[in-house]
């Protein structure tokens, strides 16, 4: 009896040390590397050497707590003891990532992700603006049949889509080729040969896509929530209390009236100073980041270049650098100096669609302010700058900070307490309505803003638009998808 009341001690005490040692683990490491050490160091789930640590921990951690929610409920109905799964997927996860990141590499070392963003999506967003209207100023006409037609019915007939029907139906068949051609991409030849896990992954996928995603930010009130949240966001600036002072004059009323002064100039003075060295540094970093640019992946020539249209319009041609073969180490110089040189006119298409959300062209004001704008910036000196710039800001903000900041934000808004929140309700009438009210008051002229959410309030055409966007960013990743290839 004396050698049990020894030895129970002991073993509850190994248990329970064993137990606080297995909490103390991460959960990344415990569901992802259920058999390696837990000093050891976690595999890179990106490629790019600037990847910090932090940020990969991070990226396992949202892998981890997603696969305990959607995948470790049901595996353990079907075999409790197996923990060979999860990793399974990780090693999936991984490819899938590298494959997504090796593509977005190549995709701005081409300098399509900077026309995806201010050439391409201005250009869709515009378009999409000027049809709309442009349905809407045919309603009750002969061009409606009489008014028989509504607006969905006359924007579809404007901007047709092979994947969306005339009611806003999107076609699954469609979504389903896209998605097969992504995991043909991505996925590892083990994991795409097997037709019964390729097909599973695949619906999964196009019911995520079509239904869930697109079915939520088509929605005008899920729009006009992140436009509003987006502005709420902007810290204000009210002004400053100031409490009246006496007619009285003295010396001292004088002496502090020069010393704030003085102190006034010194602050606009270092101001000025601090700008202008700012300045000269970015200016410096953008004419070094657009000579860094390889030339032996830039593949367009003057041809091509000289056959742009002169206005914003749209245009889903992708180059494939494997098509046209490396060209010879001069003729890729003088290549790179014609791309450089050649306008691309950035903020022209930043400008116009501008213009044509808040209707400036409507008015006198509006229409000269942003016809100098347009020509200040599409011309000389500052056009060719601006072209430069704008990629340079591109790359500085999708930098690894802002991607662990969105990731860490993503972990905490899905899963607040380490497992998935409850799902959203939608809003009622009212609160759609509530929220509008909101965001059309947020800024003095509530006509203009009213006008520039039109285009956005219906959401069969809001269809159009994001399979517009999504086959543009598709285009971009995978060009082969549309050039033939």
């Amino acid at each position: 009896m004396s050698n049990r009341r020894h030895v129970t001690p002991s073993v509850a005490s190994n248990s329970n040390s064993s137990h606080v040692a297995n909490r103390s683990v991460p959960l990344f490491k415990r569901l992802l590397f259920p058999t390696a050490p837990a000093s050891f160091d976690l595999p890179p789930l990106l490629l790019n050497p600037l990847v910090s640590p932090e940020f990969n921990a991070e990226l396992y951690d949202f892998i981890a707590l997603a696969l305990r929610a959607f995948v470790q409920p049901w595996w353990t109905k079907i075999t409790r003891y197996d923990k060979e799964f999860l990793p399974i997927i990780t090693n999936i996860l991984t490819h899938v990532f590298r494959t997504l990141e090796d593509r977005l590499v190549k995709a701005h070392q081409r300098g399509d992700l900077a026309e995806l963003v201010f050439q391409d999506i201005p250009v869709i967003i515009t378009q999409h603006y000027r049809d709309f209207r442009l349905a809407r100023s045919k309603l009750n006409s002969s061009y409606a049949a009489g008014g028989a037609l509504s607006i969905p019915a006359l924007f579809h007939a404007s901007q047709s889509h092979m994947a969306v029907k005339p009611g806003g139906e999107i076609d699954l068949d469609y979504v389903r080729f896209l998605v097969d051609h992504i995991l043909k991409t991505c996925l590892p030849r083990e994991d795409w040969d097997p037709e019964t896990e390729r097909v599973i992954v695949r619906e999964i996928i196009v019911k995520i896509v079509a239904q869930d995603i697109l079915g939520k930010i088509t929605q005008p009130w899920f729009i006009e929530k992140m436009i509003l949240d987006q502005l709420m966001n902007i810290p204000s600036t009210k002004p400053k209390v100031t409490t009246p002072h006496s007619n009285v004059f003295s010396t001292h009323t004088l002496l502090v009236f020069v010393l704030t002064l003085i102190q006034s100039i010194s602050g606009v003075c270092l101001a000025l100073v601090h700008a202008y060295r700012q300045l000269i540094v970015t200016m410096k970093e953008v004419n070094q980041h657009s000579v860094a640019i390889d030339p032996l992946l830039v593949t367009q020539t003057q041809t091509d270049h000289s056959a742009l249209p002169l206005e914003p319009s749209i245009s889903f041609s992708s180059v494939d650098p494997s098509s046209s073969g490396v060209p010879s180490s001069s003729s890729s110089e003088a290549n790179y100096e014609t791309i450089t040189d050649f306008p691309h006119d950035y903020a022209t298409y930043i400008v116009v669609m501008l213009a044509e959300i808040f209707t400036t062209n409507s008015r006198c004001a509006g229409n000269t302010i942003m016809s100098t704008i347009g020509m200040a910036t599409s011309q000389g000196v500052a056009g060719k700058w601006l072209d430069k710039f704008l990629p340079y800001l591109l790359t500085r903000t999708l930098s690894t900070s802002l991607m662990q900041t969105m990731t860490r934000t993503a972990k905490r808004t899905l899963f607040p307490n380490g497992y998935p929140a409850p799902p959203p309700i939608d809003p009622t009438l009212e609160e759609q309505a509530e929220t509008r009210r909101k965001l059309v008051e947020f800024l003095d002229d509530n006509d203009t803003i009213s006008m520039a959410l039109q285009p956005l309030e219906t959401r069969e055409c809001n269809v159009h638009l994001f399979m517009l966007l999504l086959d543009r960013i598709l285009g971009v990743l995978m060009p082969e998808l549309f050039d033939g290839t």
